[in-house]
């Protein structure tokens, strides 16, 4: 199902984050070091470095041909892959941004992170458009539904806020975890929201309700990442606890353990994300021991 093909070094610190590139064959990771890094899926090599950056980068988003970047300081940087330099500064958050979700039919960039403030964006001129305090805690993640009405906020305090994304008003809170909700999806059939943990739980909410229809002990410590197959009804999930899993996305069933405790390939230290490549062929996987791993599925 999945195989280890290739490890990509170059980093020198811990690796937070992933994003896929316009061009198919290219992905970009960012972390605790000096830049954004471009790589080869073709030559499985180092391509770039895209941009250099002044603090570590917590999460990397694309949307079209702007990469955003947002960092520990606070700031998130707008990078236009095409004119290959950056060209807007994103100055006001006070301390580090976890997440960046862009809401296509409104034109926004949603931003979120240690100050537990939702931030909303104009792509229009990248002016601050509205602001509003979730929690006084770090709201680590964002989840966008499939239609763009939703967005679910995932908080140090367990909780997952559900917000209409037309008015930004509060729909309902889910009392989900029992640690910090540091990962959310929507599955590509648009019929659950599934949520990771330090808790090392996968709750599984079904739609359009919210109700809980699934929880699994997943991991050993925090879900810090859950990623769904495009095409194939698969997910994975990658760890603290130094493993990458891959799960069934309609039985839930568990398929396969990537983990050197496994004496499969693996990463030696937590991992932080992963992504699948954009046409499914690579599942690419990082984390603290500074490595981008690559793995072939078939």
């Amino acid at each position: 199902m999945l195989k280890h093909l290739h490890t990509l070094n170059g980093h020198q610190n811990p690796i937070y984050s992933l994003a896929n590139s316009p061009k198919k064959d290219t992905f970009f990771s960012a972390g605790n070091d000096k830049g954004v890094v471009e790589w080869s899926l073709e030559t499985m090599g180092f391509v770039k470095v895209l941009v250099p950056v002044q603090s570590s980068v917590y999460a990397l988003h694309r949307f079209g041909n702007l990469l955003f970047i947002a960092q520990r300081s606070g700031s998130i940087l707008v990078f236009n892959l095409d004119e290959a330099q950056v060209i807007a500064t994103l100055n006001f958050h006070q301390k580090g941004v976890f997440d960046l979700k862009t809401i296509a039919y409104k034109n926004e960039l949603v931003s979120s992170g240690e100050d537990g403030i939702l931030a909303v964006w104009s792509l229009a001129d990248f002016s601050l458009l509205y602001h509003f305090q979730v929690i006084p805690q770090t709201v680590r993640v964002i989840a966008l539904s499939n239609d763009e009405k939703e967005l679910a906020l995932g908080g140090k305090d367990g909780l997952i806020r559900i917000y209409n994304s037309e008015d930004y008003s509060l729909i309902k809170a889910l009392n989900a975890h029992t640690f910090p909700v540091t990962s959310l999806q929507y599955s590509p059939g648009g019929d659950y929201l599934i949520s990771g943990s330090r808790d090392a739980q996968l709750k599984v909410w079904s739609l359009p309700d919210y109700e809980l229809i699934n929880s699994i002990a997943a991991h050993l410590f925090s879900i810090y990442a859950i990623a769904f197959h495009p095409t194939e009804p698969y997910f994975a999930t990658c760890s603290q606890d130094k493993s990458i899993k891959i799960w069934g996305s309609k039985d839930f069933k568990l398929y396969k353990i990537l983990s050197l405790e496994k004496n499969t390939a693996g990463h030696s230290h937590s991992i932080n994300k992963l992504i699948w490549s954009t046409n499914g062929d690579f599942l690419i996987s990082t984390g603290d021991d500074r490595q981008v791993m690559v793995w072939k599925f078939n």
